[in-house]
């Protein structure tokens, strides 16, 4: 290829991204960044998407790939080794993201959200320097740990403590529904410092694979999300260094819900992709198959479910749009957030669910992969605030005085 036939290519993969999805306001470099990880998804994710699924793991090859592309590095500043996108370069990417393997792109979507931006967001430079240059490579993987078995949307039911000993801290307590623990090697964990002030006495604590004390389950066993390991952390008397708690003593969690707030709008980000690829894939299927003598695009009553398919994917999607504008103004933006990942997670199911409907029998076969899909996207509507939980925020925040 000749250098105007590079041009020319460059130009035409410019073009396609600036006409698909979240691509307002984005410059040529994110732009081409969004096309590479789309022809990555097609030609490398896609056609292993039901090996991954029937073994539940993720191809060693295939994470090296990802590392190569700079996908663990996507939200680390570019002075750390990473890319450094903003709240609407991720969603650009988490929409490609989406449009494939959901347990791959859950990998990737958990350490480049909350496992890593708390440290990006409160660390100090020591610990910026020590852990985020090896997070934007990927040789280090990151995870979050708030939840437990006794508290999950209510943090002040939490039970893991940490207790200040010299210069270190004493975590004690059990996490659960860990995703990326088992391969994580780096793990942000919530734990009470001061009971008596609530939600303001829980800290964040940066605790690293080899501290003692720390352990790891076995992977659960899930409905969906294959390939993206999900596991207990377990803290019995381990021993954390006092530099390594994140950010101020019993803001932790205060802080964190504000990494939660933007971590809901990729969510909806990546369910605007899933919807896409369920949209394309139907339309395909309802051109080429017959019944009765004719497509079945030419019945009405089909025709009406994939409009209100396509009615759900582009409501969410400005639903999205208005969040990431939103929030990249410099407004909090906690009522946008969660109507757009309350809007775009309970759409995604409803497009799964009529996918298969339109696909008959086929649509119902494993191996054809729609419903993996449904299995895979009915988790969106649990973690990262359940919708019962997004419901609760957007009233209390129209009831405010």
């Amino acid at each position: 290829m000749n250098a105007r036939d590079d041009a020319g290519a460059n130009a035409a993969a410019l073009a396609a991204a600036k006409a698909a999805g979240f691509a307002v306001g984005l410059g040529d470099e994110v732009l081409q960044l969004k096309y590479e990880v789309r022809r990555f998804i097609e030609a490398e994710v896609e056609p292993r998407s039901r090996w991954i699924e029937e073994h539940d793991a993720i191809p060693d090859d295939l994470m090296q790939m990802a590392r190569d592309l700079g996908l663990f590095g996507l939200t680390i500043p570019e002075e750390y080794g990473g890319i450094g996108l903003d709240l609407a370069g991720k969603c650009a990417i988490e929409e490609e993201l989406g449009r494939s393997n959901y347990g791959f792109s859950t990998v990737i979507a958990n350490h480049t959200g909350i496992s890593s931006k708390g440290i990006v967001d409160l660390g100090n430079d020591a610990q910026k320097q020590r852990y985020l240059p090896r997070m934007a490579t990927g040789e280090w993987v990151g995870c979050f740990a708030l939840t437990e078995p006794q508290a999950g949307s209510d943090p002040a039911a939490m039970r893991t403590t940490a207790v200040k000993q010299g210069e270190r801290w004493i975590l004690n307590g059990e996490k659960i529904y860990i995703t990326n623990a088992t391969i994580a090697d780096v793990f942000t964990v919530m734990a009470v410092t001061d009971k008596s002030k609530g939600a303001k006495g829980i800290s964040a604590f940066i605790v690293e694979r080899g501290f003692p004390g720390l352990s790891v389950g076995p992977n659960e066993r899930k409905m969906g999300m294959h390939g993206c390991c999900t596991a207990p952390v377990i803290l019995q008397d381990c021993e954390v260094p006092a530099a390594n708690l994140l950010g101020p003593e019993g803001m932790g969690y205060v802080q964190a819900l504000k990494t939660l707030t933007a971590g809901r709008v990729t969510v909806a980000a990546r369910c605007c992709g899933i919807m896409d690829r369920l949209i394309e894939r139907t339309v395909d299927y309802l051109k080429t198959r017959e019944q009765g003598g004719h497509k079945l695009a030419d019945y009405q009553g089909l025709q009406w479910m994939l409009a209100d398919m396509a009615l759900a994917r582009d409501a969410s999607r400005l639903l999205t749009q208005r969040a990431i504008d939103t929030i990249r103004s410099g407004a909090r933006g906690t009522i946008e957030a969660s109507m757009a990942k309350l809007h775009a997670t309970e759409a995604a199911g409803k497009v799964a669910d009529t996918a298969i409907q339109l696909h008959g029998g086929i649509g119902y076969m494993r191996d054809f992969g729609i419903e993996t899909v449904a299995r895979d996207v009915r988790i969106t509507r649990i973690y990262e605030g359940t919708s019962e939980i997004q419901r609760s925020l957007i009233a209390r925040e129209l009831l405010k005085d």
